[in-house]
C-alpha cells in the first residue's frame, strides 16, 4: 500500500491525507491510483458518513509534479498515438473529481496550507472546504502555461461566476483562504490556532447528519447545475419519497413529536 496517501477511519469519518510533505503533497500516479480505488470503496461502505481530504506537513496539495513536467519538457513532440493515449490517461485520472462530486456521501476538503493547480481543483470537487485563513489558494496553471484540469474550470465557474473564474484562471492570482471565503470558494476560513479543532467540530457535525438524506440532497443539487426546473422537481419527488422510507426519517419524525433531539444512524 502506498504511503503517499494515508487512510484513517474513525466515528464514521474516512480521512484521506496526501502524504508527500517534502513536495507539498504534489500528486503522483500512485496517489491517483489509490484515490481511484478508495473513493468508490468508501462511497459504497454504509459505515462511512463523511469523506475528508487533507494534506500533511502544513500543505493541502501543490497540484501536479512540476519537476516531472520540466524533465519531460525537452522531449520530442508526441505523435498522434501518444497524444490520444495521454488524453485518455489524464481523463481516467480525472475521475477522482467526479467521484468526489457525485458520491452519495458528503466530501470535505480540509486545507491546512497551500492548495494550487490540480490540488485546488480536487478541493473544489469536494462539497465543502474549510481552511486555515492564511492558506494560499491559486489556480496556478497560467504560471506554467497549462490550461487546467480535474474540473477546476467547472467548479470555480459555478462558485464565483464566469468573469471572476476567468480572472482567477488567466492571472493565477494567489488568494488567502480568508479572501477565498469572501468569494465563496471556501466555506470556512479559520485562524491557525483553532484550525484543527474547527475541522474536527465541523466534520463531526456533518457526520452526525442523516447520511442517506444528504446523499439525495447532493443528487438534487448536482442536478440543479445543469437541468431545468421540471427535471429537478422530478428528481426531488423520487428522492423525497425514497427518504420517507429511511430509519433516520422515521426516528426524527417521532423525536420531533416527542420534543427530543433526533439521532441519525445513516440508515
Amino acid at each position: 500500500m502506498s504511503t503517499d496517501i494515508l487512510e484513517k477511519f474513525e466515528n464514521g469519518v474516512a480521512t484521506l491525507t496526501f502524504n508527500r510533505p517534502e513536495a507539498r503533497n504534489a500528486l503522483t500516479r500512485a496517489m491517483f491510483d489509490y484515490l481511484l480505488e478508495a473513493l468508490p470503496r468508501l462511497s459504497a461502505d454504509p459505515s462511512v458518513r463523511v469523506v475528508v481530504l487533507t494534506g500533511a506537513g502544513g500543505a493541502f496539495c501543490a497540484g501536479g509534479d512540476v519537476k516531472g513536467f520540466a524533465a519531460k519538457a525537452d522531449g520530442e513532440a508526441s505523435n498522434a498515438y501518444d497524444f490520444n493515449q495521454k488524453v485518455d490517461d489524464i481523463r481516467a485520472r480525472m475521475e477522482v473529481s467526479r467521484f468526489l462530486h457525485e458520491m452519495p456521501k458528503p466530501t470535505i476538503a480540509a486545507i491546512p496550507g497551500p492548495a494550487a493547480g490540480a490540488g485546488l481543483s480536487v478541493a473544489l470537487a469536494c462539497d465543502m472546504r474549510i481552511a486555515v485563513d492564511t492558506a494560499k489558494i491559486t489556480t496556478a496553471f497560467s504560471k506554467i502555461a497549462l490550461s487546467g484540469d480535474f474540473g477546476g474550470s467547472y467548479f470555480l465557474t459555478k462558485l464565483v461566476g464566469t468573469a471572476k473564474a476567468r480572472e482567477l484562471y488567466f492571472t493565477g492570482e494567489v488568494l488567502t483562504a480568508a479572501k477565498a471565503a469572501d468569494l465563496g470558494i471556501v466555506n470556512k476560513a479559520v485562524p491557525a490556532d483553532v484550525y484543527e479543532a474547527e475541522v474536527e467540530k465541523f466534520v463531526a457535525s456533518v457526520a452526525a447528519l442523516p447520511t442517506i438524506a444528504l446523499g439525495f440532497m447532493k443528487k438534487n443539487l448536482n442536478k440543479s447545475l445543469h437541468s431545468d426546473l421540471g427535471e429537478v422537481l422530478d428528481w426531488e419527488s423520487v428522492h423525497m419519497i425514497s427518504t420517507f422510507d429511511t430509519e433516520d426519517h422515521k426516528g426524527a419524525a417521532k423525536a420531533f413529536v416527542e420534543k427530543k433531539a433526533p439521532v441519525f444512524n445513516g440508515r
